[in-house]
């Protein structure tokens, strides 16, 4: 049986990358980032500032790029069906959220 261990660190939002950190990580370009803006799949901090050399992304802007990489590169998907899978993928934790709070009985935090 073959075993293989991960490490590494979870970014939260408070986390600061910025684009070339992003760049490296996801091991693309800065124009594919900034299609990826563009599209609506990340919001960079300082999106007012016209050189996107200079951008910085919160945490979760690295697994949304790494999850538009991996449907791109593994199931063939473009830019944009991978912005509509993500809004779906987000939709459907705050709908799983939603369920675990009506199963507790807590109906009030529900909007």
């Amino acid at each position: 049986m073959n075993i293989e261990i991960f490490s590494g660190e979870l970014l939260s939002e408070e986390y600061v990358l910025t684009v070339i950190e992003l760049t490296k990580a996801c091991q693309v370009s800065n124009d594919w980032v900034v299609m990826l803006v563009d599209e609506g799949i990340l919001h960079p901090l300082n999106k007012d500032d016209n050189n996107s050399h200079l951008w910085k992304f919160t945490g979760n802007s690295l697994y949304k790029a790494r999850m538009t990489r991996w449907l791109e590169l593994d199931l063939g998907v473009n830019i944009a069906g991978a912005a509509v899978a993500l809004e779906l993928m987000d939709e459907n934790e705050v709908l799983q959220a939603q369920i675990k709070i009506l199963e507790h009985g807590d109906h009030n935090i529900v909007n």
